[in-house]
């Protein structure tokens, strides 16, 4: 199974907020999920990001991939260099 860790868009119409999720890669983008390992808030000045890093690198572990934004997020996080 091919695993992604990638973003899962919630909130209203005009008012994103994304949660931070271990998904099938072939499931829809707001479809079944794995495990939720955290959330990003773009409306927020500066934009929030809670992450449980300690989830995050036990995925990494097993050999998950991320999506462009999902590192660039675990990059201002500090989750990685």
């Amino acid at each position: 199974m091919a695993t992604k860790i990638r973003l899962r868009r919630m909130g209203a119409k005009k008012a994103p907020f994304y949660r931070i999720i271990v998904a099938d890669s072939r499931s829809p983008r707001d479809g079944r999920f794995i495990e939720e390992i955290g959330y990003y808030d773009p409306t927020t000045n500066p934009s929030t990001i809670k992450v449980d890093s300690e989830k995050a690198a036990a995925w990494l572990k097993r050999g998950v991939q991320m999506s462009d934004t999902v590192r660039r997020l675990f990059v201002q996080a500090g989750v990685l260099e």
